[in-house]
């Protein structure tokens, strides 16, 4: 592993992230192709059922792909789903060596792709820039190892530590930047998740609005090519089909109520997915476990403190954004979470990874910190 490997796998990384926000269901994935240490051939992975980055970068390639180096962001597959395996692409365009950042998750994969190049007389080295590259696909390795997507949970408070007021007025806590931040994270997520609460309180949309996310034309489209699917999680189906919510698209609807409204929402354009549950409560866990059997990776929840305090409790919380901005809302507004708590050995620890400036307003990103 030279210096030269990581700064190629670096620029793989690079190409990776274009696809942040459009290769749902699939991994973001890029390459680079490197023969007498220039680059000849790059690619990326754009969408489910569009070409590999392997693919992409070989056919710029061309001839000057034998005998090269090939950097890749995730292990080549091995096996025929939509597309060609990558590993047998690379075998057949003659590359001399592959340097992997990591291993695929996937079971279909799993070390049989670098074992195919392996035993064609490639060399072949992993590991390189892993770290990062894990970083990049967090959501789709969570699913593949362990069936459940990534739940990111955003929220916005003030210096106080209130979401609204106790009217439930709550617009706007933060400024513009920190909103088209949340515009960028609802792009790249697979599923934006919402109650009832939060639907029927703000008349929330949960859509992703092109024109805020400060990004460049390229990723705009993209972001734009593939909206997240909206969930709303309304267990005893309180909110009406005539709120902005289900005039924007189509959404789902997870419910613990009769499946006898089934017919009605598909008549608009929506499904209704009943999950188990008690006392009108939707079981999250379920519900994610079926989100991540739809191939959904990561999941953005942007709910109340009810909503976002039940997945606190149940543990399913990979990742907490939350906006902190300079104002004071007063004791009487409402909470962050709604965490019923007697004592201090009860409340979960968290672990701070990063807090930067987004614009006036602070963002906070932050883990449960492991026991």
């Amino acid at each position: 592993m030279s210096e030269r490997d990581h700064l190629f796998m670096a620029r793989a990384l690079r190409l990776a992230r274009k696809g942040l926000y459009s290769t749902h269901p699939n991994p973001r994935v890029g390459c680079v192709i490197v023969r007498d240490g220039e680059i000849v051939g790059e690619g990326w992975h754009a969408r489910a059922g569009e070409p590999h980055a392997e693919v992409h970068a070989l056919r710029q390639a061309g001839e000057r792909a034998r005998g090269a180096t090939a950097y890749v962001t995730l292990e080549p597959c091995s096996h025929h789903g939509r597309t060609p395996p990558c590993a047998d692409a690379l075998v057949a365009a003659g590359v001399g060596r592959v340097v992997a950042a990591m291993q695929d998750p996937n079971p279909q994969v799993a070390g049989r792709g670098l074992l195919r190049l392996a035993s064609a007389g490639i060399e072949v080295l992993s590991g390189v820039l892993e770290a990062e590259a894990r970083a990049l696909n967090a959501g789709f390795i969570k699913r593949m190892e362990s069936g459940l997507p990534l739940v990111r949970v955003k929220s916005a408070m003030s210096l106080d530590g209130r979401t609204a007021m106790a009217s439930g007025e709550s617009q706007w806590i933060t400024g513009p930047a920190a909103r088209a931040e949340v515009q960028r994270l609802r792009a790249q997520s697979s599923v934006v998740l919402s109650g009832a609460d939060t639907v029927l309180a703000d008349d929330a949309r949960l859509t992703v609005r092109p024109d805020e996310l400060g990004l460049g034309v390229e990723a705009t489209f993209m972001a734009a090519s593939r909206p997240p699917l909206r969930v709303l999680v309304d267990g005893r189906l309180r909110v009406p089909l005539s709120k902005s919510f289900f005039q924007v698209g189509p959404a789902l609807v997870a419910t613990c109520a009769a499946a006898a409204a089934r017919d009605r929402y598909l008549a608009d354009g929506h499904e209704l997915l009943a999950v188990p549950g008690s006392n009108g409560h939707v079981d999250l866990r379920k519900l994610l476990l079926e989100l991540a059997g739809r191939g959904v990776n990561e999941v953005l929840v942007e709910a109340g403190p009810r909503l976002a305090g039940a997945f606190a409790r149940a543990g399913l919380v990979d990742e907490y954004r939350i906006f902190v901005a300079p104002k004071l809302l007063g004791s009487s507004a409402r909470p962050l979470f709604e965490l019923p708590l007697n004592r201090m050995a009860e409340a979960p620890e968290l672990q701070i990874v990063d807090i930067r400036a987004v614009g006036d307003d602070w963002q906070i990103t932050a883990v449960p910190k492991a026991r």
